[in-house]
């Protein structure tokens, strides 16, 4: 009888924790498609109105931190959703030392070829929950972070201005450019 009790409150325990774990990954996804859609609406629009990518490179240098903040700020208390890589661009996007170790299990898949952008990662930690979601280099982000011989002089030009320390370009198309991640507190 005792062990019948135990297994069922084990099972239910279990039950509870993947229920937590499914509704923390829909809450975390959530966060990263307001995000993602803001920056990614903008980038298209920029993009269509200035083949170049100028514009494009102009508006990501000057407005997506500041879009990223607009987003944060609509978010619950406790919440937040950026954006990092292992090649940045940006130093106020560098990854801590919990992005890193998911950075490079997204980049091990990417290099056999298996990686999806629905590989989402939720990582629960006492303090709060991370849900990440990677980014694959499309032909379009070429244009600014792909093969630096191939990227015009133009946008080289401003990208070494305003980001003196680059690292992100040499990717080519499904290549992992980074990830998006929210932050739940618990």
């Amino acid at each position: 009888m005792k062990k019948t009790i135990i297994l069922s409150m084990s099972l239910l325990l279990l039950s509870s924790l993947q229920a937590q774990e499914v509704n923390s990954k829909q809450e975390g996804i959530k966060y990263i498609k307001m995000l993602g859609k803001e920056l990614k609406t903008n980038l298209k629009a920029h993009l269509k109105a200035d083949k170049t990518g100028l514009l494009a490179i102009a508006f990501c240098s000057q407005k997506a931190k500041e879009i990223e903040k607009e987003v944060n700020a609509k978010l619950p208390e406790g919440v937040s959703v950026r954006r990092t890589a292992l090649k940045i661009r940006n130093e106020k996007n560098k990854p801590d030392a919990l992005d890193l170790k998911i950075l490079n299990q997204y980049q091990k898949k990417a290099d056999a070829k298996t990686l999806s952008p629905k590989d989402i990662q939720v990582v629960e930690t006492d303090k709060f929950t991370r849900v990440y979601k990677p980014l694959l280099i499309k032909p379009v982000c070429l244009k600014c972070h792909g093969d630096v011989n191939k990227i015009s002089s133009d946008i080289k030009t401003v990208i070494k201005k305003v980001y003196p320390k680059d690292m992100a370009f040499g990717f080519k198309e499904g290549d992992l450019r980074g990830v998006i991640v929210s932050q739940m507190k618990k």
